[in-house]
Parts: structure tokens; C-alpha cells; sequence
């Protein structure tokens, strides 16, 4: 059996690697570019893909392709249409990162609210070695308790921020970006008076037809002065362009993005230049990647070529 995974700079260097060699001849590549891709996968059984696209070109050229490992949830670099058509199965993997994902959601929160990188440079700039007194109130400290954390999208992650969120005495509000989540626990709200009420607004939605471009100027025109915006969803259902707009008119009162519309970030993004950059939080779209979730990554992709090949 013959064994390639594509791209394994997007898991890292993980001891896990070695369980595929258990399979068969494994082939490990960093990165593969789109002109590379039919090259390494013409005569190759099993492809593990987290961000290369195998289309129907790609696939009509790998005749010995038997599975697809996507080293993700997400399917859509994959010509699902095509593989079922040539009977090659697809296999993702799910559930890996709900809690690195929750974590790195309240650790953006609380960067925010707790203004971490001011009270850092305080210190270390030695301004605080030269104070009067003990602390520093310049920037304001507001407690998660009491207040209200409007989440849009409650599926299982969704769901999991609740959780912590109440653990810290926060209100739950949220909104089905489908229409169809009905939780009894939680306040159901259209997206307008969640906006309107919620201290937090979290993202944690696919991005599809109903979610893109879903919080715009007119969206953001909505929340509170003091608001703040997380996105560890998806990019493109927040509008990079008319948040950076919203942030320097004093709209809200920050945000934070792990997620782009387009990834790398473009060095000429609008988020770059953002007048006031402690206002914007940015982080490159690790909020899924701790590493015990890559750990688990990997485990259930072993699974998957065990049961594919009856190991």
C-alpha cells in the first residue's frame, strides 16, 4: 500500500506521523503545490490532505486512488462528486478540536478585556518599576461575570464556549445561523437583537450561503459601544473591510479574528493598517491547533486507513 500525506506542515512535526508507516510506503511532503499534486498522487492508494485540492482533474489522473484522509472536518477541497463517481472514499475527521477551540476563544476574550498587552509593555517598558503605587488603572478591567455572550452558531463548539462561558458567570444568548438548532438551554434570538444585547459576540459557524459576509457595517452599526467581537468560525462571514471601518469610528469597542477571508493574510489587508491596532486582535487561524488536538488528529486518520484496510 502506498501512502502520501501532502501537507505536513499544517499538523507539525507529530510522533503520530510514524503510525502511518504501519500501512504500507509512506511519503511525506511539507507542502504540495497544485502543480505537484497529480505528480505525487498518480500511483498512490491513500492521500492525506488537510489543504490541498484535489479536484476532478487531479482525481481522473490517480487511477490507484482508493482513500482520501482529509486531516480536517471540512471537505470542500475535495471533488466529493468525482471520488463517489470513481468509488473512492473520503474520510474526515471530526470533534479533534472543540476544546482548543473554546480555549483559544476565551484566551482572545481575555486578552481583550484584561488589555494583556498594555499591562505587559507597562512592566517591561519599566514604567511600572518607576510608579508611586502598587498598580495601574489606565485601562479598564471589566469581569466576564454578569455579562452577556451572545454565540452565533451552537453546534458543538458553539455549545462547549456556553459551557465555559456560564462556568464564569456569564449569560447565554445565541443565534442558529440554520434556523434549526432549537437548545432549551440556552436564549434563542434573531441575529439583530442578539446583536443588540450581547456584551461578547462569538462566531462559531460554517461558512455557507446564510453566513457570508454575515456581520457587516450595518451588523456591527447594531452592538453595544463597549462590545466586543471574537471570529474563531470562519473568515468571510465577518467583512474584514467594514469591520476595520466600524473599529475606527468607535462602533465597538474591539475585536479578534483567527480566521480570514483569505489566508495568508494579505500583507495589504485592511486589518494591517487599522488606525488603532489595540483595538484589532489577530491571530493566524490556530485556534484548532493545540497539540493535543493534533494529536487526535492524527489517531483518527490511523483509524480510518485501519478500517479502510481491515488492519
Amino acid at each position: 500500500m502506498r501512502i502520501v500525506f501532502l501537507d505536513t506542515d499544517t499538523v507539525g512535526e507529530l510522533k503520530e506521523l510514524k503510525l502511518l508507516e504501519q500501512f504500507g510506503k509512506l511519503s511525506l511532503y511539507p507542502y504540495t503545490s497544485s502543480s505537484d499534486t497529480i505528480e505525487r498522487i498518480r500511483d498512490v492508494e491513500i492521500v492525506i490532505t488537510n489543504k490541498v485540492v484535489l479536484d476532478k482533474k487531479v482525481l481522473e489522473a490517480s487511477p490507484a486512488l482508493k482513500l482520501i484522509c482529509v486531516a480536517a472536518t471540512g471537505t470542500n477541497n475535495i471533488d466529493l462528486k468525482t471520488a463517489e463517481e470513481q468509488g473512492i472514499k473520503v474520510k474526515n475527521v471530526k470533534g479533534y478540536s472543540t476544546d482548543s477551540v473554546a480555549q483559544h476563544t476565551f484566551a482572545l476574550i481575555f486578552h481583550l478585556l484584561n488589555h494583556l498587552s498594555f499591562y505587559d509593555s507597562y512592566v517591561k517598558d519599566g514604567k511600572y518599576s518607576t510608579s508611586k503605587i502598587f498598580t495601574n488603572l489606565t485601562k479598564q478591567i471589566v469581569q466576564l461575570k454578569g455579562k452577556r455572550i451572545g454565540i452565533i452558531g451552537l453546534g458543538t463548539i458553539g455549545l462547549r464556549v456556553a459551557q465555559l462561558a456560564e462556568a464564569f458567570g456569564a449569560e447565554i444568548i445565541y443565534y442558529s445561523t440554520s434556523g434549526q438548532n432549537n437548545n432549551r438551554t440556552y436564549r434563542k434570538l434573531p441575529l439583530h437583537e442578539l446583536l443588540a444585547e450581547a456584551d461578547i459576540v462569538t462566531i462559531h459557524a460554517p461558512l455557507n450561503e446564510n453566513t457570508r459576509c454575515l456581520i457587516g457595517y450595518s451588523e456591527l452599526q447594531q452592538m453595544k459601544k463597549h462590545a466586543v467581537l471574537i471570529n474563531t468560525g470562519r473568515g468571510g462571514i465577518v467583512h474584514e473591510g467594514e469591520l476595520v471601518r466600524a473599529l475606527n469610528e468607535n462602533l465597538i469597542q474591539a475585536a479578534a479574528l483567527d480566521v480570514f477571508e483569505q489566508e495568508p493574510l494579505p500583507a495589504q489587508s485592511p486589518l494591517i493598517t487599522i488606525e488603532e491596532p489595540a483595538k484589532l486582535l489577530l491571530t493566524p487561524h490556530i485556534a484548532w491547533s493545540a497539540l493535543d488536538a493534533r494529536q487526535e488528529l492524527l489517531r483518527q486518520i490511523v483509524q480510518h486507513i485501519k478500517e479502510f484496510t481491515n488492519l
